[in-house]
């Protein structure tokens, strides 16, 4: 049986904007599509290669329709695509299909794109729940709802970036018989991707070892996961770390003399970071006066937190980071979650990271992210059950200390990122539109 793979002949150029150290407003990017590889390589071993040449103009009326949710890991590649393919082709229209009253009906919106909302089907686990009674009747009735919406739109492509949302929306575009793309940022599929790899026309994954996960190998595509723009251009450490520590001119301390950990517990927090950090962060700061925190505690988890930790000028508790450049910028040390899109910021960033995996989220996913990011960058990883006070301690103590080993992790994260993977993808997604 024969396979195609998909292959564009160049790249476009990296813009100004990206570069240091401050972050412009971009300006629409200059494309064109010279050529498009097709290689079908067949069981007999033998290969046959058609190029074939396209024009050097964009489609003018790009309609494309983006299924994402959940959590920022879904998000923001979302976003980050969007942004990429409206660099490219500035007239282009998008719609963002989401649940309401959630972290994307919010956080698309403040992004400048359209957002309508669905009911996403969420598979109860273990799959022989009562609750999974009715999820044929409830994803039927999604399906039908989000043909309706792709109706009126008249995408030219899906794009999928997971969460349960986008199951629906995905398939929906396959019964329109509309060009479908799905995104996977973890280095192992969930359930949902792995089924809509029978139907979709590419894949993009994060990591080489995620192609041997899917049952249709020579549909993906080895990208990386796309960050967001911001990131690419961060501002300078000392700006950064004055956003954030205004009292350092007074308290007489150079941005340069600082140490700055960030505090990650993901876009929905993290109690068993929060809880570890709050017995440990009055001990690290009081025995260096030159360390800071800057702590996201999680929207849920605010409250509390803030009620037990002491106000103290070394330390800046938030319940979410908007900015998250800034943020990078000012680190020296990350302490997070493993989700796929931390992970991929971190390396994109250079950043030295202490990781611990959520041991809640399904198919292991962070604990599979985790272990590879120790392998490509030397990130430390605490388990769950190996997470308190002392061993969280200890580990930023070891690495904070050690100028020698910052500087390792952050030139091995470096190497493993992957800065151009959503100019890659809209390469990719272009040309399968024309």
């Amino acid at each position: 049986m024969a396979a195609n793979t998909l292959f564009l002949l160049s790249l476009p150029p990296k813009p100004p904007y990206l570069s240091p150290p401050y972050f412009i407003p971009p300006k629409p990017r200059s494309f064109s599509i010279h050529c498009c590889l097709s290689i079908k390589q067949s069981t007999n071993g033998q290969t046959s290669t058609t190029i074939t040449t396209t024009t050097n103009k964009a489609l003018d009326s790009l309609h494309v329709a983006f299924a994402a949710g959940g959590t920022g890991g879904h998000i923001y590649p979302a976003v980050a695509i969007a942004d990429e393919l409206k660099l490219i082709n500035p007239t282009s229209k998008f719609l963002f299909l989401g649940c309401p009253n959630s972290m994307e009906s919010t956080a698309i919106p403040s992004a400048h794109f359209e957002f309508k909302s669905i009911q996403a089907v969420q598979l109860a686990r273990p799959f022989l729940s009562l609750q999974n009674l009715l999820l044929p009747y409830r994803l039927i009735k999604s399906i039908v709802k989000c043909y309706s919406l792709l109706s009126e739109f008249e995408p030219h492509i899906v794009i999928g970036t997971g969460g349960y949302v986008s199951f629906p929306v995905c398939l929906a575009a396959v019964l329109r018989r509309i060009k479908l793309v799905i995104q996977e940022q973890n280095s192992v599929p969930g359930i949902a991707n792995w089924v809509l790899c029978l139907f979709a026309d590419l894949v993009f994954v994060a990591f080489n070892s995620t192609v041997e996960c899917f049952p249709r190998k020579e549909k993906c595509v080895v990208c990386g996961n796309p960050v967001r723009l911001s990131l690419k251009g961060l501002v300078s450490t000392a700006v950064s770390r004055l956003h954030f520590f205004p009292g350092l001119v007074k308290m007489g301390v150079s941005s340069e003399e600082v140490k700055v950990i960030l505090v990650l517990g993901g876009s929905l927090g993290a109690n068993a970071v929060n809880i570890a950090l709050l017995n440990v962060y009055s001990q690290l700061l009081l025995e260096h006066k030159n360390w800071f925190i800057i702590w996201q505690t999680g929207l849920e988890a605010f409250n509390e937190m803030e009620s037990l930790v002491r106000n103290h000028q070394q330390l800046l508790l938030t319940p979410f980071l908007h900015s998250m450049d800034l943020a990078y910028s000012a680190a020296d040390l990350i302490v997070s979650r493993a989700g796929a899109m931390t992970c991929s910021e971190i390396l994109a960033t250079g950043k030295p990271s202490i990781l611990i995996p959520s041991p809640n989220v399904a198919e292991g996913h962070q604990f599979r992210n985790a272990s590879l990011m120790a392998d490509v960058a030397g990130s430390r990883v605490i388990t769950e059950d190996e997470l308190d006070s002392t061993t969280l301690g200890t580990a930023i103590s070891e690495i904070l200390g050690d100028e020698n080993l910052l500087a390792e992790m952050s030139e091995r994260a470096v190497k493993a990122a992957k800065p151009d993977a959503s100019a890659e993808i809209a390469k990719h997604i272009l040309c399968l539109v024309n």
